[in-house]
């Protein structure tokens, strides 16, 4: 073949997804490509709506229509031409947060080599005690059929058993243990938490197991059926106290007066006691939200029989070079290459080549994680113990062992949650996947990544209809040296750095302070921290240093216990915060759960706007309420496509098709709705505009002004008040939700953000640090957990972790104000952070 006729670049002609204008852009092939732009220009509408959209459709296009109907297929991309494009891999900003049983072994699939490296390489115990060693035939014996499947016969004593095989060591299998199921530890209804005030009586609340949906009317009930409800829960006598709790379920008539004043009789009103009322409720709901609110009413202990290993203790007797595979699922990943070494020396010469094959399977495993700077990380951690970053990486990490080739990777925001040390092996990982034959492109705000690239290409200027445009495009020199490009003054660091005045060292705890001491949780041992009230504070260090342990675990959890007059957790010996009265966590998880949900329904915008258009002398003619400009509610919401503004077609062996609603083109509501106006415009109308053009339409209408006007000094004016919450960015998603928290005074409140700047080009983080000056204004306090160069160099205090993660971290190894840290840097993020102030120092003398 002729390779010199061989495509060199994906060529895109004619791009117009979302907000796109007819963009034509070349993708080198073969090359590693960084896509940059400010949050909403249409970065992951090239990379995720045009490149991965038509690789992946395309390759489908190819597999037989009955395998495509197995498969969740991507519709056809708004682009007049893409010419030769490779299939497509993608790997997504958020990871789906994984379920209870799931571990990292399992998420990596580390541990099903495990299993089989157990089964086929092994040391069984006969029944009679005796230790049988590793032979070919016990191996040998696990691929047989029937009841010949590993059957063996002890050397010592004769006897014939059955050895565990694969499945045998598979806790979400076989291998569970009887008493949790596989799960690790058990839960059991703590009797303080049903009855949590028993100084009340049961009429005024005494039962908090009562308080759960549904059952507000259980005292009646009991009443019913013989008890007071009118004394103290704790004046009752034993055999009333007896039937709150294990009263028997049996159905009485009763009388339950309402508010205005009738009565509802009911003949067959079940009883549930206090300990079915969670129990039933537990059984049958199945929101994430119920479940977080039944949890609270449990104890939840590591597991008496299996000591939290997951696994039937019998299956622990198999050993290899003296361990037991829950021994080995406590190890480190970078602990398991020297084990694997372990293994083949303590082997028989017959069993080499086997035992290179499941050993060098796991190894090829394991290799990208390492790169990736999760050697830290156990067999056994619970999945959704994990970050976001962590999760990412194991996900990146599943993705490039496969060792492909000829494949497009498109990855957003791979930096997610990853310390500067670890973006080196990140660009490794890259490096390996370019020279494998593939191609790369990958949309993230990483300066460091991005100068790294082979090319990159600049979308912008701005955001949502002012973006869409490509505005630069080059290798990384080149875009330093283009006057166009706004990632360029960050990588040479001719931007400013410091774009707030961070508190003086006399100002610093001048506020007062919030004390935290914890004993041990996870790798924290015996930690005492510190958190100056009224400034920003952000809490770094290396990934897996506890900084999630700390601030999420027991800082948050701590302050809620405290301000509900609950038990501190176990894990925190002390906590000094009585100045927080209020606490708000934001994090970077979608907003909303479907299409239905936008930024005028999240935000009080569509509630006035509703308001609004009912009290127009139209509206109020055909007597139409607020409940017809919903979409949700039938009287408002187009029948053919029920508000949703799309219906979606299958068309057998082809994709299913997403299209326009026919009957309301996209407008959500019944065609007479739109009939009223306001402001010459229809309540669709309104939802079409993007908030700042929505800014001059409501001036003189206060409540939705205000929210406008924060929306836009968050960075948010290019939003759509239609637009659908789920699609948004990380970044955008925390600025959603802090809208509600900047109409008020925040004197007592602590913010705690968990990685802000997800998704955020660095000017964008200069607009979230003028949004946390403006808490700080308000009297808040402000904590993040972050790795962004630019966030930490603008925070009043820095509390680092580490020094590595995992064993190795877990301790506060550096305190104090970054611009006296990075003076003299002697830990692994000070020196990161000494070097980006250097960059920018050069082109800024004042900093």
């Amino acid at each position: 073949m002729d390779r010199t006729n061989l495509p060199t670049q994906i060529e895109v002609r004619g791009g117009a997804v979302n907000n796109l204008k007819n963009i034509d852009v070349n993708i080198p092939l073969n090359k590693f490509v960084a896509i940059a732009g400010v949050s909403g220009s249409g970065k992951s509408s090239l990379a995720m709506g045009i490149l991965y959209s038509e690789g992946a459709r395309r390759y489908l296009d190819s597999l037989a229509t009955y395998t495509r109907r197995r498969i969740s297929q991507v519709g056809r991309a708004e682009v007049k031409s893409v010419k030769h494009i490779p299939s497509a891999l993608a790997l997504r900003q958020r990871p789906v947060v994984p379920g209870v049983r799931s571990t990292v072994g399992t998420m990596t699939e580390i541990f099903n080599i495990l299993r089989l490296i157990f089964s086929r390489l092994g040391s069984p115990v006969c029944p009679n005690g005796h230790q049988v060693p590793p032979t070919i035939e016990i191996a040998e014996a696990m691929d047989k059929v029937g009841d010949e499947m590993s059957r063996i016969t002890c050397p010592t004593c004769g006897v014939q058993f059955y050895a565990f095989g694969a499945e045998d060591f598979a806790f979400n299998s076989d291998g569970a243990c009887p008493t949790c199921g596989g799960l690790g530890t058990t839960r059991q209804l703590d009797t303080t938490k049903l009855i949590d005030a028993p100084e009340k009586s049961l009429t005024d609340g005494a039962v908090a197991a009562w308080r759960v949906p549904g059952r507000n009317f259980m005292p009646i009930v009991a009443q019913a059926a013989g008890i007071r409800i009118d004394v103290p829960y704790q004046d009752l006598t034993p055999e009333e106290q007896d039937f709150v709790l294990h009263g028997e379920k049996k159905q009485y008539p009763i009388d339950i007066p309402s508010k205005n004043g009738r009565v509802f009789h009911m003949d067959h009103a079940l009883y549930e006691n206090a300990y079915a009322a969670v129990e039933d409720s537990m059984s049958t709901t199945k929101s994430d939200i119920a479940l977080k609110r039944l949890n609270r009413f449990y104890q939840f202990q590591t597991c008496p029989t299996c000591h939290g290993t997951r696994l039937d203790p019998t299956r622990l007797t198999q050993l290899v070079t003296g361990k037991n595979i829950a021994e080995v699922a406590q190890m480190t990943l970078g602990n398991l290459p020297a084990f694997m070494t372990t293994i083949k020396n303590w082997l028989p010469t017959n069993m080499q080549a086997l035992a290179k094959n499941l050993t060098q399977e796991l190894l090829n495993q394991l290799q990208p994680l390492l790169d990736l700077g999760l050697d830290y990380l156990t067999l056994d951690r619970t999945g959704a113990s994990l970050s976001t970053g962590e999760l990412q990486r194991i996900q990146l990490g599943r993705t490039l062992r496969t060792q492909t080739t000829g494949v497009l990777y498109v990855l957003d925001e791979p930096s997610v949650g990853l310390h500067p040390d670890n973006i080196n092996g990140l660009i490794k990982i890259f490096r390996e996947l370019i020279k494998q034959g593939n191609s790369l492109v990958v949309v993230d705000h990483e300066t460091s990544l991005i100068a790294a690239a082979d090319l990159v290409v600049e979308i912008g200027p701005n955001s949502g209809a002012a973006g869409g445009q490509v505005i630069a495009t080059g290798t990384p020199q080149a875009i330093r040296e283009n006057t166009a490009s706004l990632i360029g003054p960050f990588l040479t660091g001719a931007a400013q750095l410091l774009v707030r005045q961070p508190a003086s060292e006399q100002e610093l705890f001048s506020s007062g302070q919030i004390e935290i001491e914890i004993t041990h949780r996870f790798n924290l041992h015996d930690i005492k921290a510190q958190f100056p009230l009224n400034r920003l504070t952000s809490v770094t260090g290396f990934s897996g240093a506890g900084k999630t342990t700390l601030v999420l675990d027991s800082l948050i959890p701590a302050l809620n216990a405290q301000l509900a007059k609950e038990p501190l957790p176990r894990h925190v010996s002390k906590l000094n915060a009585s100045q927080i009265q209020h606490v708000v966590s934001v994090d970077a998880s979608p907003v909303g759960k479907n299409a239905r949900s936008t930024v005028a329904t999240y935000t009080n915008i569509m509630d006035e706007l509703r308001r609004l258009f009912a009290e127009q002398p139209a509206a109020k003619a055909k007597k139409w309420t607020t409940k017809y400009f919903s979409y949700n509610n039938k009287e408002g919401a187009c029948p053919t496509c029920g508000g949703t503004g799309e219906i979606s077609l299958d068309i057998q062996y082809l994709p299913d098709m997403t299209e326009t609603c026919p009957t309301c083109h996209g407008h959500r509501f019944k065609k007479e709705m739109l009939s009223v106006k306001w402001a010459d415009r229809s309540i669709a109308d309104v939802l079409a505009l993007s908030v700042t053009d929505a800014l001059p339409v409501f001036k003189n209408q206060p409540r939705i002004l205000h929210t406008l006007t924060t929306l836009q000094s968050m960075g948010l004016g290019y939003l759509h008040l239609g637009e659908a919450t789920p699609s948004l960015s990380g970044g955008e998603a925390q600025r959603l939700k802090l809208t509600a928290h900047l109409r008020q005074k925040q004197l007592a409140t602590l913010f705690v953000f968990d990685e802000p700047t997800v998704g955020l080009h660095p000017l964008d983080v200069q607009t979230l640090l003028q949004i946390f000056d403006q808490l700080l204004k308000r009297g808040a306090t402000v904590i993040t957990i972050t790795h962004d160069l630019d966030l930490i160099a603008n925070s009043d205090y820095l509390i680092d972790m580490g020094p590595r993660g995992g064993e190795a971290g877990g301790q506060i190894i550096a305190t104090g104000q970054p611009s006296q840290l990075v003076k003299h840097p002697d830990t692994l993020t000070t020196q990161y952070l000494a070097q980006h102030w250097q960059l920018f120092a050069q082109n800024n003398s004042a900093e």
